[in-house]
């Protein structure tokens, strides 16, 4: 298995805390100030990383109103996808601005390119890894550009089967990628958590031997945190400032305030994973003492027999440990016994 990728110095992998990505998507609604206020939040919440996607509506899809490009129903019903795009997308002009702030903010910023021209732009920008989305995870022609690049790549699975993902990897390993993360995803918006099966993160590891993660639409955050727990090295979420306002994506994105949760939650998740260790922890080293143990509960005379009622195992964990009763009781004392003390080797023979 790949034991880790690298993007802009940081190591993602089962070995490394979970790498939180914030999908910005059109989560900016077409305000240019919205979009920086969505890096500067998404690194305060603790985010690594922030995503954009790079398209204009025109390298996504036709302008037509024929059937085949009406959307008929979900959030998006009564647009065509012209439309639609022409709304979500982020103008080529503000990825140079983007980038920018995000370096002066100090969190990672890059990008899923839908196009080969989007490819180009993003490279003139010195993007440091690419994500490629789940309705692309088919365009395996788009694939082995990215490849080309020889940037870390991320591949989002949502709607791939087994045999898709195969020649997805196949296509990104062909066309020179040598850094390959692939993601677990349900295509829904929103997504409910009892689609996800998320055990298939152990199989998608144990299948395709790479780094995996998981790009969760559901609309809370307990369905990324226990991925952690079943090898998820990447938590992608879709990020707003404000769950209410308007755009495409915003009523099933996470606010601040909950993206900072997740960053907090994945990381403890991954932290206590740790590893099989049966020792005595730091935690319980102070409360050993507070175990059970044997006591004597009546005062004996030096020759007298320990009877089953002079003995109790009761806390704390002063004496000889409660598995010894049966070799204590019939034994004689040997000095004098007050009740309520520990029952230790010393006082019988």
């Amino acid at each position: 298995m790949n034991k880790y990728i690298t993007i802009a110095d940081r190591k993602i992998g089962p070995a490394f805390s979970p790498y939180v990505i914030a999908e910005m998507s059109a989560n900016h609604n077409g305000n240019l100030q919205a979009a920086f206020n969505i890096i500067e939040q998404a690194k305060k919440a603790g985010a690594d990383a922030l995503k954009i996607q790079t398209y204009r509506p025109d390298t996504i899809t036709l302008n037509s109103t024929l059937p085949d490009f009406q959307i008929k129903d979900g959030l998006w019903s009564g647009r065509t996808l012209y439309e639609l795009y022409e709304w979500a997308h982020t103008p080529w002009e503000w990825h140079a601005p983007l980038f920018e702030h995000a370096h002066r903010v100090g969190i990672t910023i890059f990008s899923s390119p839908f196009d080969t021209t989007a490819v180009d732009l993003l490279e003139d920008l010195n993007a440091p890894a690419y994500k490629i989305a789940s309705f692309e995870a088919v365009d395996l022609p788009l694939i082995r550009y990215v490849a080309g690049t020889g940037k870390p790549m991320i591949i989002s699975t949502g709607m791939a089967n087994a045999e898709e993902i195969e020649e997805a990897i196949e296509a990104a390993h062909t066309g020179g990628c040598k850094e390959l993360a692939v993601l677990h995803c349900v295509s829904g918006y929103p997504a409910p958590a009892e689609d996800y099966n998320i055990r298939t993160l152990l199989d998608m590891q144990r299948r395709f031997g790479l780094v995996t993660g998981l790009s969760d639409h559901t609309l809370d955050n307990a369905t990324a945190i226990a991925s952690v727990a079943l090898g998820a090295s990447i938590i992608e979420k879709h990020f707003t400032l404000d769950r209410n306002g308007g755009g495409p994506d915003d009523s099933f994105s996470l606010e601040p305030a909950e993206l900072k949760q997740l960053c907090i939650g994945a990381k403890t998740a991954w932290s206590a994973l740790g590893q099989v260790d049966y020792t005595r922890k730091t935690s319980e080293v102070e409360n050993v003492k507070f175990r059970r143990s044997l006591y004597f509960v009546k005062d004996l005379q030096v020759g007298e027999i320990i009877t089953a009622d002079a003995v109790r195992s009761v806390r704390p964990g002063f004496g000889l440990a409660p598995k010894y009763l049966s070799d204590v009781i019939g034994k004689t004392v040997i000095q004098p016994i007050l009740a309520n003390t520990s029952v230790k080797n010393d006082v019988f023979k």
